[in-house]
């Protein structure tokens, strides 16, 4: 029975493998499977009856016949239950794939849509850059654009056409102003060349010109003309202190106003000159700065012993015996003097004719101008300067504040070769007041009127304003003089 069960279940699986239609069957696999469920119930439960009631098997064996026939019935409804599941589930992958192809579709579309959304909104988002753009108005494009510009045909809509036309013609005038900029670049860079090459020029200008007045030097020596001397000491002269510059400025007036014959030089180190400039600046206000400036162009300017065409002269040694007269430093000298070069003005040619030389130096304490005569061997008692007006020794400092500081002697150094002779103050134009008031003097004038006659007739030319030209004439004089007695 069990062999049975088995062949006949291996008979259904071949069959469901084959996925052959079921024969039509009158009722429906459902019903017979009910009926014969119910039929099976009823043949059990006459069984159990039969039990009970202790009947033949005869019976018994009729019934379990009945109720394999009702297993029989039901594996058949069973199968082609089976069968029809089989069928439908064949119907339903067919009918699967068209909408799984249809669902792709869909979430394709669906991306897409989102895509195309996105892109819309970036679109609508973006902002160009035209609205910043500052556009030529629309008469002027109308009125200055090209034919070609306005003639083109960009866009259906019109008002998007004229503002592309705009924003090609503001196109067209930027690369223009680009090529022009282009251009004045290239002629930027040739004036950047030649201002270069002017400034090299001119940089190297000085050393030109250094030489050239250097090469100069001879002719104007042979024609007699000193310019390049005379803007050296011109230069060298705005170093000098007030007083000496005074005095140079004075006689440089003279000779150049009347033809005197006489000669002006500034001999001294200039190097010293303008540190000692250096030191009085600092010590006033702070002017420094401009002292540098002066400094740095005289540098350049100043008279140089190399460049002198003539001969080259070297500075006087100093003597140490006037530091061992000078401990406390009193008759400090400024580094730059003056020298006077006095000639014979009767003779043909003055030039050859030098009758004297004086040195004017200023005494920076004492603040007073000296004058000596240069190459003198005598003392400063026989020389001629000595009362060249009356009652100027040149003994007497003629500052109340110059005899503090000598101290207790009162009168300058009888064994310095130069004195501060009055007239050499007045010259360079320091005024000091007398020792004793005007009151006292002009009594004692009336005791002694006949020695006041003498002083006043040997001041009185020196009064008239006309002071250069009387020392000059004065010491001419003397010299003369003096060489006739010799």
């Amino acid at each position: 029975m069990e062999d049975g069960e088995i062949e006949e279940e291996g008979m259904v699986v071949e069959e469901r493998k084959q996925v052959a239609p079921p024969p039509k069957m009158e009722k429906s696999p459902y019903g017979m499977l009910k009926e014969s469920k119910t039929s099976v119930e009823e043949i059990v439960a006459k069984i159990l009856a039969i039990k009970k009631e202790n009947k033949p098997k005869s019976e018994l064996r009729e019934l379990v016949t009945q109720t394999f026939l009702h297993f029989v019935t039901l594996r058949q409804a069973n199968r082609t239950i089976l069968l029809e599941e089989d069928r439908v589930k064949a119907e339903t992958e067919k009918a699967k794939a068209p909408v799984d192809f249809t669902t792709l579709q869909f979430h394709n579309l669906m991306y897409e849509k989102s895509h195309y959304v996105k892109a819309i909104k970036a679109c609508k988002d973006f902002k160009s850059k035209y609205p910043d753009i500052e556009l030529v108005p629309e008469e002027e494009f109308f009125r200055d654009a090209p034919e070609d510009i306005k003639e083109s045909h960009l866009s259906n809509d019109s008002s998007h056409d004229l503002m592309l036309k705009r924003l090609n013609y503001e196109l067209f005038q930027r690369k223009e102003l680009c090529q022009h900029l282009e251009k004045l670049e290239q002629r930027k860079k040739g004036l950047l060349e030649t201002i270069a090459n002017r400034r090299k020029f001119l940089s190297s200008l000085p050393s030109h010109l250094k030489s050239l007045k250097k090469a100069s030097l001879p002719v104007q020596h042979q024609l007699g003309i000193q310019h390049t001397k005379k803007l050296k000491q011109h230069h060298s002269a705005e170093l000098l202190p007030p007083p000496l510059y005074v005095i140079y400025s004075q006689f440089l007036a003279q000779k150049e106003a009347f033809g005197e014959e006489i000669d002006l030089e500034i001999v001294g180190s200039v190097k010293d000159a303008q540190a000692f400039a250096r030191q009085q600046a600092n010590k006033d206000n702070g002017l420094s700065t401009n002292v540098n400036v002066e400094n740095s162009r005289l540098e350049d300017d100043a008279p140089d012993e190399e460049d002198d065409g003539q001969r080259r002269r070297k500075r006087p040694k100093k003597v140490p015996s006037k530091d061992s007269l000078d401990p406390m430093g009193l008759y400090q000298v400024h580094p730059l003097k003056i020298t006077l070069h006095i000639y014979d003005d009767e003779v043909s040619d003055p030039k050859t004719a030098k009758l004297i030389s004086l040195k004017f130096e200023y005494m920076v304490k004492l603040n007073v101008v000296c004058v000596g005569i240069e190459g003198l061997n005598e003392g400063p008692e026989n020389s001629i300067l000595c009362n060249l007006f009356p009652d100027d020794t040149g003994l007497d400092l003629p500052h109340q504040s110059a005899k503090l500081f000598i101290g207790d002697s009162l009168v300058f150094d009888e064994r310095r070769t130069s004195r501060p002779y009055k007239w050499a103050q007045h010259l360079a134009g320091i005024d000091f007041l007398p020792e004793v008031s005007p009151l006292l003097t002009s009594h004692e004038t009336q005791i002694s009127e006949t020695k006041n006659d003498s002083v006043i007739s040997g001041l009185a030319l020196y009064r008239q304003q006309n002071r250069v030209h009387t020392v000059v004439e004065r010491i001419r004089s003397r010299r003369k003089a003096q060489l006739a007695l010799v």
